[in-house]
């Protein structure tokens, strides 16, 4: 798949996401790139609600066994389901083959599986634990769930980094990726709390309304693992991307506990553009103070 072919998959898929690929180093974006259309895929057959559950759980099933095998290009889930998800979800899982062929020629593929092989653990736990009456989840069916899906993300975006752009990090790579897995848990679990109605309607009750006030402490303590990465990266373009994802959060956080009521919260675009202009000043920095521009 041409590079430019990612992009549109990208913007369409995850606009935010897409922004913040745009502000790493070069030979940081295509690996990111591919790893978050690759977990967007699995995610779209896991919470396809037209998709019948043994038949999302079998797809899935069908990807765990290839990608221990070390190959997952023969999966095909967008086959036989047309109607059942939504015209650009088609187009996502109709890509699937042209981004694993990408993946083939990378020098991370093989982090890049191993990440998508993580992730697919916490999809698949996901289905098998909300089974039709299933009740919410314990603390630590929560923690785990949180470290599959997200926390993962942090630890390997850690990696990367240390691979790509060493002179990045302050401090030492395993102590930046032991605070990645915590915010990776915060930034999941704000999620969580936005979508909790949502989600109670497809029958996963993550956290119960009665444990939001623990939740909400619970999502800032994660958080905060967030701003002690931050202070662990040279001011500059990797600082920005990664402190993205925090602000927001900070702010969703926020909205939660203002409209606990509120099926889903929003951020203003107001308040969004303002975390954006925020962090203009690092992409003008001389390279001696950005060498991860």
């Amino acid at each position: 798949m041409r590079r430019t072919g990612v992009q549109k998959l990208l913007r369409d898929h995850a606009r935010t996401f897409a922004l913040t690929l745009t502000l790493l180093p070069r030979s940081m974006r295509e690996p990111l790139g591919i790893a978050y259309l690759l977990a967007r895929a699995s995610d779209t057959v896991a919470d396809a609600a037209g998709i019948p559950h043994e038949h999302r759980l079998a797809l899935l099933e069908e990807l765990e066994s290839l990608l221990d095998a070390g190959d997952p290009r023969p999966w095909n889930p967008g086959t036989g389901v047309e109607g059942m998800v939504s015209t650009t979800e088609v187009e996502l899982l109709d890509s699937l083959p042209a981004i694993l062929a990408t993946l083939e020629s990378l020098a991370d593929r093989d982090v890049i599986l191993i990440l998508w092989r993580i992730i697919l653990q916490g999809q698949l736990f996901d289905l098998r634990r909300f089974h039709p009456g299933a009740g919410p989840l314990t603390a630590k069916e929560l923690e785990f769930y949180c470290g599959l899906v997200a926390g993962v993300v942090g630890t390997t975006w850690t990696l990367l980094i240390a691979k790509h752009a060493p002179q990045a990090l302050l401090l030492p790579q395993s102590d930046m990726q032991k605070l990645a897995m915590d915010y990776g848990k915060g930034l999941q679990l704000v999620n969580i709390l936005r979508d909790r109605a949502e989600d109670r309607a497809l029958g996963r009750r993550y956290v119960e309304e009665s444990d939001l006030p623990e939740m909400l402490d619970l999502a800032r303590k994660w958080l905060r693992s967030g701003n002690l990465y931050l202070s662990g990266l040279r001011p500059g373009r990797i600082l920005m991307a990664s402190a993205l994802p925090l602000d927001l959060a900070v702010l969703t956080l926020s909205e939660v506990k203002r409209f606990p009521d509120k099926a889903r919260v929003r951020i203003p675009r107001r308040k969004v553009r303002s975390v954006l202009f925020k962090g203009l000043a690092y992409l003008g920095l001389p390279r001696p103070f950005n060498p991860a521009s």
